[in-house]
């Protein structure tokens, strides 16, 4: 081999050795992405960079902004503890509502006050704040609040304990042995066999929520009715029955449920809240909270996090499990856990976690897909926008299945 020849090989052989070595070296795994914690705020993203495509979120802005979907104020998608997509529609509602607010109705019993469901100061935003009334999606954050009470050993009674076990039977109505044998589990589950009939319209006399609504004593009314059906057979919403959770903490731990939130939940979580009390004073369960979009976001963080939040253990691994786990069938949609509403996909395999409120609210969480949904209205005297339509506007959106699109 001339000598000029064989430079130039041993010159190659040293320029390809490296590469050799470095090719057939096993390849690093891509680093897992650390989990982010919104503080006061969420870290701010595009869709595109959580592998959503925003052509097919703004295809559904706009159906919500053009009012295909009935009053809608706000939409917003967090993926990855990143908020990447927010909107908000402006109603007037003292126009809309400005003939109700003045007549007296099942949605409006006392024509002023907190229970006008029509008047702009109270609803849907909080005196002109940008928290919205949350409706029945506080009936969710209450089954979380009792979840940590009993992670922290606060509340001591365990969910098989009789619901009259907190009250003086002496005092309750229609006490027979079904009622005996209805625990909070029943409350929980919305099975406790109390006749309740909050299926009707929200502005029809006979709905059973507008009359405990109208009463002094919503836990009175509510335990004193009758029971129709063995607890734990028979899925009945009931309003009145999440409502006896406010007087069954108070009983049990000797502590105000929002009080003992917003040392415990609230403030870990930094979410900003109202919540209204009933005539009694009693905090109201059912329906009194107000929340912005982003905060309620948090609660489904919290639980896609197994009840943990920063490091920090906040409600344990069995409570959410439970909450999440189909105790009833509700109906062809949904299952229904502690308080929380089982969307059953279209595989019937698995559920997304949802909390629903009157008007509009929803918090949909999407386990498999590490997605969450917000949104708000005040659609209340027609059907609001059902959860299938958020389903079928948002899946189509997923272009990755991880948070890193690349």
């Amino acid at each position: 081999m001339k000598r000029r020849g064989f430079i130039a090989l041993t010159v190659a052989c040293m320029l390809t050795t490296p590469l050799l070595v470095l090719f057939a070296r096993p390849q690093a795994s891509p680093q897992k992405e650390a989990t982010r914690w919104p503080t006061k705020t969420w870290e701010q993203a595009t869709p595109a960079s959580v592998g959503l495509d925003e052509t097919v979120l703004n295809s559904f802005d706009k159906e919500l902004a053009d009012g295909k979907y009935g009053l809608v104020d706000s939409f917003t998608v967090f993926r990855c503890g990143k908020e990447v997509y927010a909107k908000k529609y402006q109603h007037d509602y003292a126009k809309i509502y400005a003939k109700e607010a003045k007549e007296k109705g099942p949605l409006n019993a006392r024509l002023t006050g907190l229970y006008n469901y029509f008047d702009p100061t109270w609803h849907p935003y909080f005196k002109g704040s940008d928290l919205h009334t949350m409706q029945s999606v506080s009936k969710t954050v209450t089954s979380v609040i009792i979840g940590i009470a009993m992670t922290r050993g606060d509340f001591k009674a365990t969910v098989d304990t009789p619901v009259l076990h907190f009250f003086d039977t002496t005092k309750v109505k229609n006490v027979d042995d079904r009622k005996r044998r209805m625990t909070l589990k029943h409350v929980l589950t919305m099975s406790t066999g109390l006749q309740w009939n909050e299926d009707l319209p929200y502005d029809d006399p006979g709905n059973d929520a507008s009359i405990m609504e109208a009463t002094d004593d919503w836990v009175q009314y509510t335990v004193d009715k009758p029971m129709a059906a063995e607890p734990g057979t028979h899925f009945s919403y009931s309003s009145g029955a999440s409502e006896l959770l406010a007087y069954i903490f108070q009983k049990e731990t000797g502590q105000d449920i929002e009080k003992y939130g917003e040392k415990y939940l609230f403030t870990p979580l930094a979410m900003d809240h109202y919540w209204k009390r009933n005539y009694m004073g009693m905090i109201d369960t059912e329906g009194g909270l107000y929340l912005r979009d982003a905060d309620l976001a948090k609660i489904g963080y919290l639980y896609l996090h197994d009840g943990t939040w920063n490091g920090q253990r906040i409600v344990s691994h069995e409570w959410v499990q439970q909450s999440v786990t189909p105790f009833i069938v509700a109906d062809s949609t949904y299952q229904y856990g502690y308080k929380w509403w089982l969307y059953i996909r279209p595989d019937k395999k698995s559920y997304i976690w949802t909390c629903l409120g009157f008007g509009g609210q929803r918090l949909m969480v999407f386990p498999e897909e590490n997605l969450l949904v917000v949104t708000t209205g005040w659609q209340i005297l027609k059907d609001d926008m059902p959860s299938k339509v958020v389903f079928d506007q948002v899946l189509p959106a997923l272009k990755s299945r991880t948070c890193n699109p690349n």
